[in-house]
C-alpha cells in the first residue's frame, strides 16, 4: 500500500509539472507550421495524407510500406517541437519516430523512436545520439501516459552548449558538450528534420520475439504543430565549399531586439535557447524522470561494455 501511495504521489507530482512546463510548450509550438510546405515526402509517398490544409499529416505503415518526411531545410542549432499521438491498439513491430539527421558516413544525428507493443502494453521511448558518425548511446523510458489517446509534445533542444531532450516540456535526457573531453558534439553539420514509421519488427518489440501483426495494418500515426521558429537556418552557398554537411554555408539565426539603457538604438541579441543549459530545476527533474521511468541506460550495461564504459559515461551526470 505504501509503495503504491508514493507511485501515485510522483505520478500526481510530475502530471502537476507536466502541464506547467507543457503550457509554455505550447505557446511556442504554434506558428505557421505546414508539413506540406516545408517537408518532402522522401519514402511512401501514397502514405502519407496531409490533413487541415497541411498543418497535420497521417503517417501510416502497411505489408507494403511505411512513410518518412524529410524538411526541406537544414538547421545549425535549434529548438523543434511536434506533437505526436502514436498507432493505437496493436503495434508491435512498428517503430514511430521524430529526429534530425545530417546524413553522411560521419553522421550527427538525434532520435525520438517509439516502440510499438502488444495490444494494451506500453510502448517504450527508445533515444539515441550519433555524433561524427558514432551512436550506441541508447536510453529507454516509459511513459507515464498513454501516448496513443492524445497529442503530447516532444522537443530536441539542440545548442552549443548540449541537446536536451523534452516530452511535454520535462527533460528526459541531456547530452552536454564535452568535446573537451574527447566526446564529439554535434556542432559542424546542419541537420535536417524527419518524421517517420517503418518496420523494425526484427527488434523493435522484445527484442523481436513479438513480430508485426498484419492483420492490424494500416498502423497510422499522427503529427501536428511542428515548430522551428526557434532554429537557425542553414543558408546554402552557390558554389559548394568545405563546409559541414557536405557543402558551403552558414547559419543564420533568428534574433530579437533589446533595449539599451538611455534610450539609445535597440541592438539585436542572440535568442535564448542558443545559451540555455540546464538549471537546478531541470537538473533535479531529469534526475526524478531517470530514477522512476528510465528502463535503459547504455552507461549502465556492463553486458555491452564489460571493460570499459564509453567516454561520456565517467563524466557525472550534471557535470560539463
Amino acid at each position: 500500500m505504501r509503495s503504491s501511495a508514493g507511485r501515485l504521489r510522483r505520478l500526481l507530482a510530475l502530471a502537476v509539472l507536466s502541464v506547467a512546463l507543457s503550457v509554455a510548450t505550447a505557446a511556442v509550438a504554434g506558428g505557421d507550421h505546414n508539413f506540406q510546405r516545408d517537408f518532402d515526402v522522401v519514402w511512401g509517398a501514397g502514405n502519407a495524407r496531409f490533413r487541415d490544409g497541411g498543418r497535420t499529416v497521417e503517417l501510416s505503415l502497411d505489408e507494403r510500406t511505411g512513410a518518412r518526411l524529410q524538411s526541406k531545410q537544414r538547421y545549425l542549432f535549434g529548438r523543434f517541437d511536434l506533437e505526436m499521438k502514436l498507432v493505437p491498439g496493436e503495434s508491435a513491430g512498428t517503430i514511430t519516430s521524430f529526429y534530425i539527421c545530417t546524413g553522411g558516413a560521419r553522421h550527427d544525428e538525434v532520435d525520438f523512436e517509439f516502440l510499438g507493443n502488444s495490444s494494451g502494453e506500453p510502448y517504450l521511448l527508445h533515444t539515441n545520439i550519433f555524433s561524427d558518425g558514432r551512436g550506441e548511446r541508447e536510453q529507454q523510458f516509459a511513459l507515464w501516459f498513454d501516448p496513443t489517446r492524445g497529442f503530447h509534445t516532444y522537443t530536441i533542444l539542440w545548442n552549443p552548449h548540449n541537446i536536451v531532450l523534452y516530452v511535454d516540456g520535462v527533460p528526459i535526457r541531456v547530452f552536454a558538450n564535452n568535446a573537451a573531453a574527447g566526446v564529439p558534439f554535434p556542432a559542424r553539420q546542419p541537420a535536417r528534420v524527419f518524421a517517420s514509421i517503418w518496420d523494425a519488427e526484427d527488434w523493435a518489440t522484445l527484442g523481436g520475439r513479438v513480430r508485426t501483426d498484419w492483420n492490424s495494418a494500416p498502423f497510422v500515426a499522427t503529427y501536428r504543430r511542428y515548430n522551428v521558429t526557434n532554429a537557425c537556418v542553414w543558408e546554402e552557398e552557390e558554389e559548394d565549399g568545405a563546409g559541414g554537411g557536405g557543402g558551403g554555408g552558414r547559419a543564420r539565426c533568428p534574433t530579437a531586439l533589446t533595449a539599451v539603457p538611455g534610450g539609445g538604438p535597440r541592438r539585436r541579441r542572440a535568442p535564448a535557447w542558443m545559451a540555455r543549459r540546464m538549471d537546478w530545476w531541470s537538473w533535479m527533474t531529469l534526475s526524478w524522470v531517470r530514477m522512476n521511468y528510465m528502463v535503459y541506460d547504455y552507461c549502465a550495461d556492463r553486458r555491452r561494455f564489460p571493460h570499459e564504459f564509453p567516454p561520456e559515461c565517467a563524466i557525472p551526470i550534471g557535470r560539463s
